[in-house]
């Protein structure tokens, strides 16, 4: 039976299906692909908002009720599918629904891990630069849309799922409760998974598991056909820092630009 749900809220392209592959080795925790459990909770929270046999009752007992609903539903649906007794539940959306998440159980724990920006729209750029022979369908010729590395740019900083992400960030640093989330810097994890993992479990409260970053297996699957050319949920079996290439892929303007619109990002996480 499930005991905990935990939260992987990371952003998009920073390492959170390798992640999420080795926390699995555990026996004891279930680690998801990306999750639409968060959807079922957010679309329960907006027939609950505004459903007259709702809002027609005593509105201390709806409360109580739609906290039991959600907490036994979301417990519910995992203890339906795992046996292990902890679980964790990654979708970017609860990074912007935390404290929904602690509402449905207080003492929410996420992990949110991050990367230089710089890097995570340049794999976007790669993602779209090695797919030719299929339609992007983000380019208009006619419009002159998104045809040019630069216009890309701020095209990924709009849309899911680089744009949302980055807002829910931003609000989650400017509210102050990223003070109650963990964030794992991928070039750390990549350099160092070792240290990285332990301030895991540390985070979790949980016995410490030794895990293989030498043979990481694919356990979580994703169909990236649903995602077109920009999803990539495929993870190599050993970890092992990656060689940045952002400069050469940007240019030096574009990544100006990132640090100049981000220097939020760069001081919180301490990116130069």
């Amino acid at each position: 039976m499930v005991q905990k749900v935990f939260y992987n809220a990371s952003l998009p392209r920073a390492g959170s299906t390798l992640l999420q592959n080795v926390m699995m080795q555990n026996p004891d925790i279930y680690s998801t692909p990306t999750s639409g459990v968060v959807e079922f909770l957010l679309n329960a929270r907006a027939i609950y908002s505004t459903g007259d046999a709702f809002k027609a009752q005593d509105q201390k007992e709806m409360v109580k009720a739609f906290h039991g609903f959600c907490k036994n539903g979301l417990y519910g649906y995992f203890n339906s599918i795992t046996d292990r007794p902890y679980v964790i539940d990654k979708s970017r959306a609860w990074l912007g629904n935390f404290r929904f998440a602690n509402f449905i159980e207080p003492g929410a724990k996420a992990i949110v891990m991050v990367r230089d920006l710089r890097g995570i729209f340049a794999s976007m750029e790669k993602n779209y630069r090695k797919n030719p022979h299929k339609d992007p369908q983000i380019v208009n010729g006619i419009q002159l849309k998104n045809m040019t590395a630069n216009s890309r740019l701020q095209h990924f900083s709009t849309v899911p799922p680089v744009g949302p992400s980055l807002e829910w960030l931003y609000d989650a640093v400017q509210q102050g409760y990223d003070q109650h989330m963990l964030f794992i810097r991928f070039e750390d994890f990549t350099r160092d998974p070792e240290t990285e993992i332990k301030r895991i479990y540390n985070y979790l409260e949980l016995p410490y598991f030794k895990h293989d970053f030498e043979n990481v297996e694919q356990l979580t699957y994703e169909n990236d056909v649903i995602y077109g050319i920009f999803g990539d949920h495929e993870i190599k079996p050993k970890i092992q820092p990656l060689t940045e290439d952002y400069t050469s892929i940007l240019g030096f303007h574009n990544c100006d630009k990132i640090k100049q619109h981000y220097q939020w990002f760069f001081n919180r996480f301490n990116y130069v």
